[in-house]
């Protein structure tokens, strides 16, 4: 079960795309929408991610700060970048650390196989590093819009 909004966001470290340092406090003053998806370059998460893409300039307006988590290594994160020119970084939980403390690793089912995954789960962080919403059962195609629209209510 995802952590409750209300409560301060657990600070992480984790390498982006780049093999470079990330952590949550790094971004302290600015909200973050910090969001986790199961796997790069699959239909449901480059579709979410292109549409983080898309509003891009919308996030920027409002000084915002989009950080995309998943367990895919950092390999993966720059193919996926680069293939959808996404302008945001991608960080790597390998290890499930962070998707632990965020509460959004757990079961899942598809096609009939039950599994360990990431629950597509969104965080949006306000500048004091408090949880100020929490988006669970993301349908991809509308997530950004959404995320937009709870943003202006900070």
């Amino acid at each position: 079960m995802p952590i409750p909004s209300g409560v301060q966001a657990p600070d992480f470290e984790l390498l982006d795309e780049n093999n470079m340092t990330r952590r949550l406090s790094d971004f302290r003053g600015r909200p973050v929408v910090l969001y986790f998806y199961p796997k790069d370059d699959t239909p449901g998460c480059t579709t979410e991610a292109c549409g983080f893409r898309d509003n891009y300039s919308a996030y920027i307006n409002a000084d915002v700060v989009i950080l995309g988590v998943s367990p895919d290594d950092t390999r993966s994160h720059t193919k996926f970048k680069e293939k959808f020119t996404l302008q945001f970084p991608l960080l790597a939980d390998e290890k499930h650390i962070v998707c632990n403390q965020y509460g959004v690793w757990g079961p899942k089912k598809f096609m009939g196989r039950e599994f360990e995954g990431v629950l597509r789960t969104t965080f949006l962080v306000d500048s004091n590093g408090r949880i100020a919403k929490v988006f669970e059962n993301v349908k991809p195609a509308e997530h950004s819009s959404e995320v937009l629209a709870a943003i202006k209510s900070l």
